[in-house]
Formats: structure tokens, sequence, C-alpha cells
């Protein structure tokens, strides 16, 4: 057999992060604060000095950060479509996904008519195929609700298809500077850290301690934005203006958690933090421990599972057959060779022989099909290792296409919703993994 290739990617789903009581759906009542003061800290007393901290982590935002696209908008549109890419994914692999996205899709309206393959494709490769579907169905609910005007009530938002309490938070504190607090891994670290805490942040008490000091540190708005060049920041469309223009209050609330998660990011490293130049190191009480890497705990290592899967590239005349995953579940909607998991101890002809029969429901000739080499893909919570083989058959023998949902197919062949023929080597305007990317690119070589 071919030695087998290793890749990684990630297409799983994302894991949840600590959630929090459900926000308050009131904005702040005191009255604007001075440019010194930004305001007493909130809820019960965090063990922190809330005053040196937001005053340090403000001016050192302030003072440079990195040139992101989606920091030069207030556009609750951009920095949703923004946020939602982030979650597990670099920022590097975002920027281009970001340009190509908002170019194509550029206004809440725009991405509710889309058809779902359009936003899939536009998605392939980012990986989490779930957070694409909930866009879409987010913006159609946003045009249905609420006229295509993004809300700014905390409960809306956070009831709102794939937005969860972090998501809310950071458009709600950077697209309209309401006082929201935020908690990702960047941020979970700089707390953990600050106060050298020994909490399990996935534990329920853990959960309640991380969320409480992310409230608490959290400044006030210092008044409600207003514009006075007819800009609209509930449009969700490119009509809003960038933060920073004449009109504009400073966004404490806004700049202080994009602070915080820029902390994270460049300076507070889960390895070798670089605490020379941090703002909070005279604060941090991890370093003083000499071992900041020990905060936060470390979650336990787990072994993670290994898949066998055989897939079958059948092709005709130059063209392949793809078939439509269920929507829901891993690559949910993506387009794929039929592919089927390989029990332990099963020959692979045995494989390969009820693939054809359970997910095409179609007689052939799997004696004549040739392994190609063999490719690890490897996930957040699984590793699957693919032994693909490609099939040529006669124009006769070739599965016939399908509506774009088959009930009758689903039935028929254990979850695939439709099947069609494409060229390998041309573009298309459909959702594909990157494992599938890669194998027809491979084919079609």
């Amino acid at each position: 057999m071919p030695r087998r290739r290793t890749t990684t990617a990630t297409d799983a789903e994302p894991s949840d992060l600590p959630t929090r009581p459900k926000l308050s759906s009131t904005q702040p009542s005191d009255p604007p604060a001075p440019a010194a003061d930004l305001g007493p800290p909130s809820g019960p007393d965090p063990g922190l000095d809330i005053g040196r901290i937001r005053a340090a982590l403000l001016a050192w935002f302030r003072r440079g950060h990195r040139d992101l696209p989606w920091r030069r908008t207030r556009d609750p549109y951009a920095i949703w479509i923004s946020e939602i890419m982030l979650q597990q994914t670099r920022v590097d692999t975002v920027k281009a996904y970001f340009h190509r996205f908002m170019a194509e899709l550029p206004t809440v309206e725009a991405l509710a008519a889309a058809p779902e393959d359009q936003v899939l494709t536009l998605w392939s490769g980012l990986g989490y195929y779930s957070r694409a579907r909930n866009l879409h169905a987010a913006a159609g609910e946003i045009v249905t609700r609420y006229g295509g005007r993004f809300p700014r009530e905390p409960e809306a938002v956070r009831g709102l298809p794939g937005i969860g309490p972090y998501t809310a938070g950071a458009i709600l504190s950077i697209a309209f500077a309401q006082q929201a607090p935020i908690l990702d891994g960047n941020v979970i670290r700089v707390l953990a850290r600050l106060r050298a805490l020994t909490e399990r942040p996935d534990s329920a008490a853990g959960k309640r301690l991380y969320w409480s000091l992310a409230e608490a540190l959290v400044p006030p708005a210092r008044s409600a934005p207003s514009r006075g060049d007819g800009g609209d920041r509930e449009s969700g469309g490119p009509a809003e203006a960038p933060s920073g223009q004449p009109n504009d209050p400073p966004n404490d609330p806004g700049d202080f958690n994009q602070a915080l998660m820029e902390l994270g990011a460049t300076v507070c490293l889960p390895q070798r933090p670089v605490c020379l130049v941090c703002p909070l190191a005279e604060l941090c009480q991890a370093r003083l421990t000499g071992d900041p890497e020990a905060y936060p705990p470390k979650k336990e290592a787990k072994a993670v599972p290994v898949i066998e899967v055989v897939t079958l590239v059948v092709r005709a005349q130059g063209r392949v057959l793809l078939c439509r995953r269920p929507s829901l579940g891993l690559w949910g909607g993506l387009w794929e060779p039929p592919t089927l998991e390989r029990p332990p101890e099963e020959p692979l002809d045995e494989t390969l022989r009820r693939l054809v029969s359970e997910r095409l429901a179609a007689e052939l000739p799997t004696g004549q099909a040739v392994p190609l080499a063999p490719f690890v893909h490897v996930l957040s919570h699984r590793e699957l290792r693919f032994q693909p083989f490609l099939l040529e058959v006669g124009p006769a023998a070739a599965p016939s296409p399908s509506p774009e949902r088959d009930e009758a197919l689903e039935r028929r062949v254990g979850g695939y919703q439709a099947r069609r023929w494409i060229t390998a080597g041309e573009p298309l305007a459909l959702g594909l993994a990157a494992w599938v990317t890669a194998l027809l690119r491979r084919i079609s070589a």
C-alpha cells in the first residue's frame, strides 16, 4: 500500500467556551465619565486593582496594536463575521477569508439572500462548518425579525443562531460600546495569571469565577455613541463608519476587551510569555511566582480516537461523483466522494462493497477500484485515516444525479441528501471540506 500522507485541519465543531449568566439588557445608566475616570468596578471585589488595570491596558492598546481589517470599523455585521471566523482559527488565516467574504457578501441582506452552497464555498477550508450555517441562519433572522438592522439588545443578540456569550460581548462592546464582558482562551490566560488562579476554567466554579472577573474589569461607556454624518451602526451594512471618527467618543468597553485579547495573543502567550513588555507586569501575581506558564491549570490530555475511513472516487468520462452530507453533524451540508467508516479488522474489499451498497445503492465493479495513496486528516477531536480508491466506470454504470434535496435518496443511501457529477479540475461553487479539495486536486493533476 502507498505511504500514508498526513494533513491537519480544523474541520471539527468548536468546543464550548465557559458560559456565563445572561447579560443585562439595560444600558449603563451612569453619567459619562471624564477621561481620567474609567468608573468603579462592578460586581463583587475581584481582588484586582481595577482602575490601574483599565488605565494601563487602554493606554497600551491605544498606543499601538495589530492593524486588522475588522478593527477599522464599528459595523456590527463586519465585527460579527470576523468574530465567528476567529473562533478556533488563527488570525493570519482569517484575514484572507474575511476580505473575500465581505467582498462577496458585504451586508446582512446579501448573506441572508445567498444560497447555502455559496456561503459554504466561501467558508471552505476554514473548518467548523456549523459556524457558516449558523451565520446564514442568523442573517435570515436579522432580516425577517429586525428588518435587516443588527439588534443591539443583549438578549436579542444572544438569541441569534451561533452567538454565545463571548461573541455577544464582542459585538456589543466593539460595535455598540456597551459594557459587556468577553471571555476566550486569551482572556482566560490573562485573568488566570493576574491572580495566579488555580481554578480550572472549564469547571463550574471556574466558569463563574472567570466570567465575574471579566465582568468586573470591563469599563463603562463614556457616553452613548452618536453619529452626525447619517451613519447607522445598526444597519449591518457597509455604511458603518470605522472607529476613531472625530464625532465618536472613545469606546472604552470595546477597546478594553480588544486590549485583553491583544495582550493574550501577543504578549501573555501560553509558552514563554513576554513579561518584560507587559503593561500589567507589576500587577501580575503569576509573574511573582516565577512560573507564569503554570496558569491557568492545563486540561488533562485525552487520547484522540483514530477512525479508519474508506472513500471511493467514482469517475465517468472525466467527471467525478460527489454526494452531499446531511445538514447536521461533521461537515454538515458539504459535498464529498461517497465515504464510509471502516470497522476494525474488516477487510478493505468488504468495506468498499458495503460503501457502494449502503451509500450509493448501486452495483459497481468494486474489484476494479484502484487504491490511491492513503492520508491522515487530523481534527481537534479525532484522527481520520483515509484509504481512497479510484473507480473508472462507463456511462451506463454511473449512478444518476439527484435533486438538491432528495428525501427518497436520503432514506435509501444512509443520509446523503443529493449527488451530482462535477469536473474535478474546475472551480466549484460547492462547499468542500479540506480533505476533499486536496483529494480532487490529486486525481486531476
